[in-house]
């Protein structure tokens, strides 16, 4: 379940990577613990590291978007207010 979240990180949003890197690090720690069966332990590796990338790439977007929409507002404001003079 943890590998099928990560994937969905991708492809619909990244909320489910959020859930797939906490549920990976509560199961891969079971695992070390013994308390879970380590068989499918690469798998809920990898599923932890897609949805990890995942939200740290969205993270990354979010603010390169923000920058970008911050950048031409201020432009925008500049060139009205240059446009205004006497």
């Amino acid at each position: 379940m943890i590998l099928v979240f990560g994937i969905l990180s991708w492809l619909v949003c990244f909320i489910f990577g959020i859930i797939a890197w906490v549920m990976g690090n509560a199961d891969l720690r079971e695992m070390e613990e013994g308390r879970m069966d380590p068989t499918g332990q690469g798998l809920t590796q990898a599923g932890k590291i897609i949805g990890m990338i995942s939200v740290i790439l969205s993270i990354v977007g979010v603010a390169i978007a923000i920058v970008v929409i911050i950048g031409s507002l201020v432009a925008a404001g500049a060139a009205s207010a240059a446009g205004s003079g006497p």
